[in-house]
């Protein structure tokens, strides 16, 4: 799915959950290459334009962290969730999402964890799932981004989320017969809803 049709559908839901005429979603796609960019400047951010010049879109985003890519062999999950609804606090919700995904990976045969300082899903020192939400007024958008079959156009010229101090995991590269974005979304929605519905503390 092309990344601003994704982007526009998310901020049309929110909209509805605001108004009190919509339902929390979890959406999962996989999108065309594309990088996005964070609230954030930072340094460690790539040229915009070097990226358009390969072919790589570019968008300018609300969400929280620094630039990343999406592309063929991830799984992408957009998560519409009413945080204030259902008494979730921004860090315990992001601590169910990587929960659900290292749940899903333990069931691979993958142990996959926690890094101190570091949002997302790691893998010994390398990044397998990348967390980043925005939110108004209690709701969220964007969400996670976790790889499966990475091809060797993923991650064009930037260092991901800003991260130096490791590298990025690719499921493919740690298993046999991986699984891509279409096989294992329905499990990866059982184990993050699974997560996110654990009774608030």
């Amino acid at each position: 799915m092309p990344y601003e049709v994704a982007w526009a559908r998310q901020r049309a839901l929110r909209a509805e959950i605001l108004a009190g005429q919509g339902t929390e979603q979890l959406a999962l796609l996989e999108h065309r290459a594309v990088v996005t960019f964070g609230k954030r400047e930072a340094p460690g951010n790539p040229d915009p334009e070097a990226l358009r010049a390969r072919g790589v879109e570019v968008f300018k985003t609300e969400r929280g962290g620094l630039a990343t890519w999406h592309g063929p062999g991830q799984l992408v999950g957009y998560l519409l969730f009413d945080c204030g609804r259902r008494g979730l606090g921004v860090r315990r919700l992001v601590e169910r999402l990587e929960d659900g995904l290292i749940a899903y990976l333990g069931g691979l045969g993958v142990i996959a964890g926690r890094r101190e300082g570091y949002p997302g899903v790691w893998v010994g020192d390398d990044k397998i799932a990348a967390l980043g939400l925005h939110i108004q007024r209690g709701v969220t958008m964007h969400g996670f981004a976790l790889n499966l079959r990475l091809g060797p156009e993923a991650y064009p010229g930037i260092i991901p989320c800003g991260i130096t101090e490791g590298g990025v995991a690719s499921l493919d590269r740690l298993i046999p017969d991986a699984p891509g974005p279409e096989e294992a979304a329905p499990d990866v929605a059982a184990a993050v809803i699974a997560a996110l519905a654990q009774a608030a503390p």
